[in-house]
């Protein structure tokens, strides 16, 4: 059974075995529910109402009609219309073209975030006080500091803010009010390359290309492929010189 059927089916299993977990969806209305007398005609609205729920992203692949006659069959003691070859081929199929839809829109994304994520390079690189290194890691200083410069084997202390080209922060120390402390060298290449520039009390604006970033694999839900990040980074300390995370 492929990956993304396994992925269907287990949104689905989850849905039925934790239909009663909260996840933020009113319905703007509820519909009449006179219906609905019992506990067992309440619980089996309440399952298909999740199940309907999440097979909402792939609903264009599932015929809601057969999908009630299937559960219709087997819920009534009756058999299957489709023997265990021709359920597995099927599945195996849909989830195929699922796989192959979904690769061919990342690469679309990717390559739609490169070209935007170059078309910002190229005019931000213009703007006065924004510098570029030889490997296109773009930089502004907001507030010079004083002392000596981290190196890639060095711990820092920062706190930064992280965004999308489209203003979206996706990652802030600020906003949870804790500044963090890892190994200069065990960050992406562009956070390695920029942070070295400054000294403790400083802080910088990088516009940091995807090659610089996570590349073609982006990171988490909001990074996208070929992303083209801004962070704002504030060095608050080197090595033992850090301060502590409060």
């Amino acid at each position: 059974m492929s990956k993304s059927y396994r992925l269907l089916v287990a949104i689905a299993a989850i849905s039925l075995i934790a239909a009663c977990a909260k996840n933020g969806d009113k319905d703007a209305k509820p519909a009449d529910a006179s219906g609905l007398t019992t506990d067992a005609q309440k619980f089996g609205y309440a399952i298909g109402v999740d199940l309907g729920k999440s097979l909402q992203p792939v609903k264009q692949y599932v015929d809601v009609a057969s999908l009630k006659q299937g559960l219709d069959d087997i819920s009534s003691g009756g058999t299957s219309k489709l023997d265990d070859a021709a359920r597995e081929e099927i599945k195996n199929t849909v989830a195929k073209k699922m796989q192959e839809e979904q690769l061919a829109q990342r690469a679309d994304q990717s390559k739609k975030n490169q070209e935007e994520g170059d078309k910002f390079l190229a005019e931000n690189g213009k703007k006065a006080g924004v510098k570029t290194t030889k490997s296109g890691l773009q930089y502004e200083v907001l507030t010079e500091g004083k002392g000596k410069h981290p190196t890639d084997k060095d711990s820092v202390t920062v706190h930064y803010k992280g965004t999308l080209l489209n203003g979206e922060t996706f990652d802030s120390s600020y906003d949870r009010g804790q500044p963090v402390t890892f190994p200069l060298g065990n960050v992406i290449p562009g956070w390695t390359e920029g942070v070295q520039l400054m000294t403790v009390g400083s802080k910088y604006k990088f516009y940091i290309p995807a090659a610089l970033a996570y590349g073609e694999r982006g990171a988490g839900v909001k990074i996208g492929p070929n992303s083209t990040l801004t962070f704002e980074v504030e060095l608050l300390g080197i090595g033992e010189e850090a301060p502590a995370a409060k």
